[in-house]
């Protein structure tokens, strides 16, 4: 059976004109950050195919992923509706080892047999060793080997759930004078079938209520921890966890009388935030800060820029804003507003939920 789509050689593909065709990219959004292509639309293949139909069709469409096996089942979908579209051969990996090639004059090789990488990972806190490894490996080629030592005990359990989890090879764990070293080699391995409805709902869904420094905190280092097992991530935030969002400088907006009266009395951004416990007057937030910088454990802000570096989607409820007199023009760069049935949404494409 003929396919209903042609292919595209990475050679063809390099000498198109971009804006002649509409270009759909299945990667995740954390893989854009290092490797994108200018105009293409993001539709992560792991999100399923609900978004497929919002594709504009007046021009022809070309569909690529990671190394070509995902596009091609795309590419079939968008075929049956209509669609006149094709496959980049070889996917994203294929193109940037062409291009690599014509830059350096050297081809790229897809299974580099070289000395292990290193990545040193000692003195970081979690979920800042397993972040630095995701971000290093994403964009290396299958057959990548890396070194790394981290010296947080918990390292040695989660590089092991990691790698489950995300494909790669553990090839060697060990501990010694207190340094955890694991070696790792990336996974030539793609997933080659679509994935069933269960297996699509593996997001997680973290709702923060509370505005208490300690429960963002947590809340954050799960959400990096999650993102960087390449799992989508959403935040929503409601009524008092609105504050987490506010701009630490006072913004010029029109409001009401009472609007001024909830701006005065609430936090304004991260560094106002309390304690749960404990809270003694603001002073043990200080104090707390002071260990967790002591100890090496990025700040709340840190993890907030790292969150959103990752991905991690970050939003606000509409309806909470408005009661609470909160404008959007106060909100931190990087965060969307939503509703109820954003949070809904985000959930059932979930298979963990939690309410901070």
């Amino acid at each position: 059976m003929e396919d209903s789509y042609t292919h595209i050689s990475p050679e063809e593909f390099a000498e198109l004109n971009f804006e002649d065709y509409t270009l759909v990219d299945l990667r995740e959004p954390d893989e854009l950050i290092v490797s994108k292509i200018g105009g293409a639309v993001n539709i992560p293949f792991s999100g399923g195919f609900g978004k497929l139909d919002t594709i504009p069709g007046n021009k022809p469409v070309i569909v690529f992923c990671r190394v070509g096996d995902w596009s091609e089942q795309v590419a079939e979908i968008l075929a049956d509706r209509g669609y006149t579209v094709s496959t980049l051969d070889g996917g994203y990996q294929a193109y940037r080892a062409l291009t690599l090639k014509k830059d350096t004059g050297k081809p790229e090789k897809a299974d580099p047999k070289r000395e292990k990488a290193y990545i040193d990972a000692k003195g970081l806190k979690c979920p800042g060793p397993i972040v630095k490894v995701a971000d290093f490996l994403r964009d290396k080629p299958a057959g990548t080997e890396v070194r790394v030592e981290a010296t947080e005990d918990a390292f040695a359990s989660d590089i092991k759930v990691w790698c489950e989890r995300t494909g790669n090879r553990l090839d060697r764990l060990a501990v010694e004078n207190g340094i955890i070293t694991a070696e790792i080699t990336r996974s030539e391995k793609e997933p080659s079938s679509l994935p069933s409805a269960q297996e699509e709902q593996n997001g997680k869904t973290f709702v923060v209520f509370s505005g208490d420094l300690d429960k963002t905190i947590a809340a954050f280092i799960m959400a990096n921890g999650a993102a960087a097992m390449g799992r989508r991530v959403t935040i929503f935030f409601t009524f008092w966890g609105l504050n987490i969002l506010r701009r630490p400088e006072k913004v010029k907006v029109g409001k009401t009388p009472i609007e001024k009266m909830f701006g005065f009395m609430m936090p304004r951004g991260t560094k106002k935030l309390g304690l749960s416990r404990m809270n003694m007057g603001g002073a043990g937030a200080g104090m707390i800060r002071a260990i967790m910088k002591n100890k090496g454990v990025s700040s709340l802000e840190e993890l907030i820029a790292d969150a959103i570096a990752h991905g991690v989607r970050l939003v606000a409820c509409q309806m909470s804003m408005d009661i609470m007199g909160i404008h959007k023009e106060e909100l931190i760069d990087g965060v969307e507003l939503g509703g109820v049935s954003t949070f809904l949404g985000s959930g059932e494409q979930s298979d963990m939920s939690l309410f901070i």
